[in-house]
């Protein structure tokens, strides 16, 4: 209960819904006894009416008594049909306040995990595959609802039954209540045994159902890979391999409740048993009549439900315990990268200071004590070998992920003072690796912005140098594009990926590497209107090509996370080192 214990501030909020759901429990399991009672009369009066039916016989009177036997019987069978008919109506209202507040606090729950999911920094999702997180937001959240919903109703049903039985039952006699209650301790033991496999083997489930959706996740996006590479039989024999130990583990469980479910009947026969034996005793004994035997025999068998659904709810508490507790793991991972304070209009200087940069998940040390300063309005372009530590200056700067040394301000503010949602609305990023949404082209263009203007997405696309070949498609704008964009071309992804950094209008415009997958003639015409639209803002340029980036009015060239030659591209080529050797050999590749 300890992991569940954080799901107490829901019931707190739902209050309202839920003790009347219990005051319902209360009153249905109030009517569910009442009819041993009508039984035990109406037993006890079939023996009382025999013997005066015996009494008067040869007298007129015995008819009498007949019709008032049977007038009886129909009047007790009347009244146990009414309170089964109470009964169900407030087992209805139970079942319609405590099952739906479940299903607002799954609700909830699942809002609260996805909001904390989109708070979390970048190396999180880096360190956590998408199926896990999918798994924990869906799969877990449903054991945990069984808890806060089925789970939680017959508990308490299962309280509530218990007791009122049990009180009824040492009303009537506590010696047989006592006999009859031996293998309830018995019971007891066996519950705490199996409630520890129960929960270990609950967790492997949970913790193999993540592998197997993770797989699952990971094939269907690479579909195109795996085709291409016949690979289809392959990545069936590992689902098969998976969903077998998938199907082991869960049989795990099942052989557990297998054996639990019968032992608890066999103990609640037993307890009949017992009953009649004592209970026979004590008529002879003149201390109980014949009725208190049905009537016992009804508690008994009533308390067969308690202890089956004792079985089945402790099973649903211990998998709930086991979705919660990696739900939790989730919702306790603070970010790594604390949120600031001011929330400033950018103008566009950057300043950077021997930062350094080391990966936490690899030990790789992509950044290494690296300097520069690009000014208000000034386009900056870096350029290097793959590895070389250019996408990851660019992750820094977006404040992905916090330098482990030196520092980078903004307009003199260092980046860890200023708010990470402004910092990032003001900055226009275009990735290396293009991510579309499976939305229409005008949604993916105005993805940053909070409502969609078609003529500003027009303009856009026009400057991304992508307006014809959307209006080529048939529905236009409204294009509605494949899961991660797969019904564009590489280069009309990249192109809309670009539109979509350009309509925001951004302060600061990065690019990282975008422009590979576009010919060298809409390479020209995207550059050429992005000089007009950045005029008097900042923006840096991360290229492989020198064609991209010749015009930049700073050249950074990496290697290794260090700045190894730095100028203009007059002033490099002049130098003759290494961004000389790339130009020269980018040319004669052309050539």
């Amino acid at each position: 209960m300890k992991e569940l214990a954080y799901l107490n501030k829901y019931f707190y909020k739902y209050r309202w819904k839920l003790i009347p759901g219990v005051i319902f429990v209360v009153i249905s399991n109030y009517f569910g006894i009442l009819p041993a009672k009508v039984i035990r009369e109406a037993f006890d009066l079939v023996k009382e009416n025999i013997d005066l039916f015996r009494l008067y016989d040869g007298f007129e009177r015995q008819d009498l008594v007949y019709q008032v036997f049977g007038s009886s019987l129909l009047f007790f069978g009347f009244v146990v049909l009414l309170l089964a008919l109470l009964r169900g109506v407030f087992l209805f209202f139970m079942r319609q306040t405590i099952i739906l507040t479940s299903r607002h606090i799954e609700y909830d729950l699942k809002n609260e995990i996805y909001q904390h999911y989109q708070q979390l920094d970048f190396a999180f999702f880096r360190k956590n595959n998408t199926g896990d997180m999918m798994n924990r937001a869906t799969e877990d959240v449903n054991q945990v609802r069984n808890y806060l919903g089925p789970a939680i109703m017959y508990a308490i049903n299962t309280l509530v039954l218990s007791i009122m039985v049990i009180y009824a039952m040492y009303d009537v006699n506590p010696k047989l209540a006592t006999y009859s209650l031996l293998p309830i301790p018995v019971l007891s033991v066996v519950i705490l045994y199996v409630n520890k496999i129960i929960n270990l083997r609950s967790e492997r489930i949970q913790r193999q159902l993540s592998t197997l959706s993770s797989f699952v996740q990971e094939t269907f996006s690479g579909i195109r890979v795996i085709k291409t590479y016949t690979r289809e039989q392959q990545k069936m024999d590992v689902f098969a391999k998976e969903s077998n130990v998938y199907n082991q583990v869960s049989l795990d469980l099942v052989r557990v409740q297998a054996i639990f479910f019968p032992l608890i009947i066999f103990l609640i026969g037993f307890s009949t048993i017992i009953t009649v034996y004592v209970g026979g005793i004590e008529v002879n004994n003149g201390t109980i009549t014949a009725g208190n035997i049905a009537e016992f025999i009804l508690y008994v068998n009533q308390l067969t439900f308690p202890a089956m659904s004792l079985a089945w709810v402790t099973s649903l508490f211990q998998r709930a315990a086991a979705s919660q507790k990696r739900i939790n793991e989730f919702l306790k991972t603070e970010s790594e990268i604390p949120d600031g304070e001011l929330a400033l209009p950018l103008q566009g200087s950057i300043h950077v200071e021997n930062i350094s940069f080391t990966y936490p998940e690899t030990g790789i040390k992509a950044i290494d004590n690296l300097s520069f300063h690009i000014p208000q309005g000034k386009t900056m372009a870096i350029i290097g070998k793959t590895g070389s530590g250019k996408s990851t200056l660019a992750n820094l700067l977006l404040r992905m992920y916090d330098v482990d040394s030196g520092s980078i301000q903004y307009d003199g503010v260092p980046i860890q003072q200023l708010k990470t949602e402004s910092l990032r609305e003001q900055i226009g990023f275009v990735p290396q690796q293009v991510f579309l949404f499976s939305d229409t082209i005008a949604n993916n263009i105005a993805f940053g912005k909070d409502t969609l203007e078609i003529e500003k997405a027009e303009q856009a696309a026009k400057d991304a140098a992508v307006y014809d070949n959307i209006i080529g498609f048939e529905d236009g704008f409204q294009t509605a594009i494949g899961e991660r964009g797969i019904t564009l071309s590489g280069g009309q992804k990249q192109r809309v990926s670009i539109a979509r950094a350009l309509i925001k209008d951004p302060q600061v415009l990065i690019f990282d590497d975008c422009l590979s997958a576009v010919d060298t003639k809409t390479e020209e015409e995207i550059l050429h209107n992005l000089g007009r639209i950045m005029r008097n803002k900042t923006s840096i340029f991360i290229a492989h090509r020198i064609s991209t980036i010749k015009n930049a009015d700073h050249i950074l060239v990496l290697d290794q996370g260090k700045i190894v030659e730095q100028g203009t591209h007059q002033e490099l080529m002049a130098a003759e080192g290494e961004y000389f050797e790339l130009h020269e050999k980018q040319l004669l590749e052309a050539e």
